[in-house]
């Protein structure tokens, strides 16, 4: 973050704008023609006095959802993210709003997993009868928010006893969801469709800076389809979310849901962890692919609305930090709510 944040300074912006009323020099000199009861503008007004009375917009809320692999690659990461959320939980307690109030924010966590159900069709032996097909469902929170730990709700508030300590426990979301992850499908259904079911309460406010924190070491398979066949000897993982060959969901719709979700680019922001690429890259964590999608995904999005940072640095604080740090630019250009 920041030493802004770290110093604690206050932020928002100041609606620029003043809104000018048609001039009066109409005939009738100082006469008021108007029905109604405003009297004409005093040009003895100084330029402040307007400025002060204009609607002022400030980014005082923050609404975040981290959206963690739960693959079976995933156990360090997750406990590394656990360690480092203190980090995260710290400087943003300590960010202040332009009123020099605590931020008021809300935490959420959700997975990358989709239910989904292959069909693998069985090799076939001369001679033999067929093989049935193997059927599998690999289940996944389909954008749910987690609840465990002892949260309150489906998501952490910054007055919660324990905050860090609850989210850190919740972050450990386990490594035995679907193998193919889709971090950005996730975000849609856990930010549009589990909102609209009630599934994840009245998370999203209309007045708060919305950020997204994806954690993965796959690429993004988003895929809408269910029921999926493959081949005999197929392997899945290949299969599902192989670029140009699978129906993955465009890139570019993911950013026009966030634009429609939030009314506009300058009311959300995300951070994406993941492999940079090219090719595999290799921690003390084990390998991470590279994230073609997702960082498609952050340059279509902006400098100041997406950044990106690599899973395999190994201490996830950086990219904690720097996530926050972007977070504190969005909210500084924050649009006005109309």
């Amino acid at each position: 973050m920041r030493s802004s944040i770290q110093r604690a300074l206050g932020i928002g912006i100041l609606a620029l704008g003043v809104g000018c009323g048609p001039s009066s020099t109409g005939q009738g000199g100082d006469d008021d023609d108007d029905d109604d009861d405003d009297s004409d503008v005093d040009a003895s007004r100084g330029i402040d006095e307007f400025a002060d009375a204009a609607p002022e917009a400030a980014c005082n809320k923050m609404d975040i959802v981290f959206i963690i692999d739960d693959s079976g690659s995933m156990g360090e990461e997750q406990t590394n993210l656990a360690a480092n959320f203190q980090v995260f939980a710290n400087l943003i307690n300590d960010y202040r709003t332009e009123s020099d109030e605590p931020l008021d924010y809300r935490v959420a966590i959700t997975t990358t997993g989709r239910t989904i159900t292959i069909i693998q069709e069985s090799p076939q032996i001369p001679g033999l009868p067929p093989l049935p097909p193997i059927t599998t469902t690999a289940v996944g929170r389909n954008g749910a928010f987690v609840n465990t730990c002892g949260m309150p709700r489906q998501w952490l508030e910054r007055d919660d006893a324990d905050m860090a300590g609850k989210f850190s426990c919740a972050a450990a979301v386990g490594i035995n969801g679907p193998g193919a992850e889709m971090p950005l499908y996730a975000m849609e259904l856990a930010l549009v469709d589990r909102i609209a079911d009630g599934t994840n309460g009245t998370f999203l406010r209309e007045d708060a800076l919305l950020a997204v924190v994806v954690l993965t070491d796959e690429n993004d398979c988003s895929r809408t389809d269910d029921n999926i066949t493959l081949a005999p000897f197929d392997d899945a993982d290949t299969v599902l979310c192989a670029p140009g060959t699978a129906p993955l969901m465009p890139v570019n719709h993911f950013l026009q849901t966030l634009d429609t979700l939030k009314g506009e680019r300058g009311r959300w922001a995300s951070a994406v962890i993941a492999g940079p690429g090219p090719g595999q890259c290799t921690s003390a964590f084990g390998d991470a692919a590279e994230a073609t999608r997702l960082k498609e995904f952050v340059t279509g999005a902006g400098a100041t609305s997406a950044i990106f940072s690599s899973i395999c640095d190994g201490d996830l604080a950086s990219s904690l930090t720097a996530a926050l740090d972007l977070f504190q630019t969005a909210c500084e250009g924050f649009p006005p709510i109309p």
